[in-house]
């Protein structure tokens, strides 16, 4: 197989991951979110993609991997998926027009970045995603998955998650 020929046939697994969605927010493809890391062909036509799950004991691994296969095999047979666990998944791999799509979700995207040396601030003002306003508290340290909090809005009065940097 040509160069060409296998550098068109990743950027066509890569078209189609794009529309592979986060089970757990799908605002979000798994390309967007950062899961997806690499996708790199075998002299044989075998794809190999590289997935970090966004944390170690994320419950949706195996059906992001069955997600993945099953996107892929229709127009590429012979799906590899790698599970790569370093560098750790971090909120920093979500990109500005992703977290647009949280905030537009109603989601409150993650606020900074986590690479930066700083302590994860608890007691910040997070901004409501549906009215902008920061006056809001935390309710819970954890929403309905472990990477998420649980905010009230004090001026609309309305919940939301805000998916917190890590």
């Amino acid at each position: 197989m040509s160069t060409a020929t296998a550098s068109a046939r990743v950027e066509q697994a890569w078209a189609v991951l794009h529309t592979v969605l986060d089970p757990e927010v799908p605002a979000l493809s798994l390309v967007e979110l950062g899961i997806v890391r690499e996708v790199n062909e075998a002299d044989d036509g075998t794809l190999t993609v590289v997935l970090t799950p966004t944390y170690s004991g994320c419950p949706a691994t195996e059906l992001i991997e069955t997600e993945v296969r099953n996107a892929l095999a229709p127009s590429f047979g012979a799906v590899r998926i790698e599970q790569r666990r370093t560098p750790a998944w971090t909120t920093d791999w979500i990109g500005p027009e992703a977290r647009e799509k949280l905030r537009q979700y109603g989601i409150a995207p993650p606020s900074g970045l986590a690479a930066v040396d700083q302590p994860l601030r608890l007691h910040e003002r997070i901004p409501c995603p549906r009215c902008g306003s920061t006056s809001s508290e935390r309710l819970s340290a954890f929403g309905a998955t472990a990477c998420k909090a649980l905010y009230r809005c004090t001026a609309c009065r309305e919940p939301f998650e805000y998916f917190k940097p890590i």
